[in-house]
């Protein structure tokens, strides 16, 4: 498969004009828990020529290539990467730790070395914290929930843990998580659905795990607090951004 997500990015820059800077894998290949019919999800971030950053008519900053069964491929113009960069979207961050790089630049190397002065722990808390409740509310209303709503709660769970606790970026792999932010009382219930819900199809479902709810919301509850307490972090300014969108541009 890589061989043809390989194919598609060439394609994207011979069809597009662009030149694709870094290309992942965002969702579950990257987390460590893809099902056997999961599908890839490769994000990218590209280029354009500098003339294109100078025209008055409004343009856009993404590119939504393919988007099927098998392959969700979509980028970000480096421009939008930069400024999300900046608000410390944790988007980011995630795409500068996949473990699965499909391609890679030098100029990405830049950008990776510059952005982690942007990181706000505060905002990036908020973010999985925000996330992960959400995701509770939408997938555990019945008796029963599909096996990988559990991993949709706990990965952005415990990357808020990761980050009140490591004052870093949280990494990708869920494995990383779990040992780390895990206590160890669930280590084992959450290794046991992890190896079913990998070995289900995508529509697995099984009956709600009274421990694991009663884990995520007394989590859940106690993350607001020491998000709520957290003080206002002061930004980075633009300076540094605006010099790297100038050297980068082609």
């Amino acid at each position: 498969m890589k061989d043809t997500i390989l194919q598609k990015l060439d394609e994207i820059e011979r069809s597009e004009g662009v030149k694709i800077i870094h290309a992942v894998e965002s969702g579950s290949r990257a987390w460590g828990f893809a099902s056997s019919d999961s599908d890839y999800d490769v994000r990218f971030i590209y280029v354009r020529p500098k003339e294109f950053y100078l025209r008055l008519d409004k343009t856009r900053d993404v590119i939504e290539w393919q988007l099927d069964e098998t392959l969700d491929i979509n980028g970000w113009d480096l421009q939008k990467t930069l400024r999300l960069a900046h608000s410390s979207n944790p988007t980011i961050f995630e795409w500068a730790n996949s473990p699965i790089v499909y391609k890679t630049t030098p100029e990405w190397d830049s950008i990776k070395a510059e952005i982690p002065k942007y990181f706000s722990i505060k905002s990036g808390a908020y973010h999985y914290h925000s996330t992960a409740l959400n995701n509770y509310r939408n997938y555990f209303k019945g008796e029963t929930v599909k096996l990988k709503k559990y991993f949709y709660v706990l990965r952005p769970l415990l990357a808020c843990k990761w980050v009140l606790d490591k004052k870093t970026p949280s990494p990708m792999l869920f494995s990383e998580l779990a040992n780390t932010e895990l206590p160890e009382g669930l280590k084992l219930t959450v290794d046991n659905l992890l190896s079913l819900k990998m070995q289900t199809s995508e529509l697995g479902e099984s009956a709600q795990i009274e421990q694991l709810n009663e884990y995520i919301e007394q989590t859940l509850a106690d993350l607001k607090f020491k998000i709520d307490s957290l003080p206002s972090e002061r930004k980075a300014g633009w300076k540094d951004l605006n010099r790297l969108f100038i050297k980068l541009t082609i």
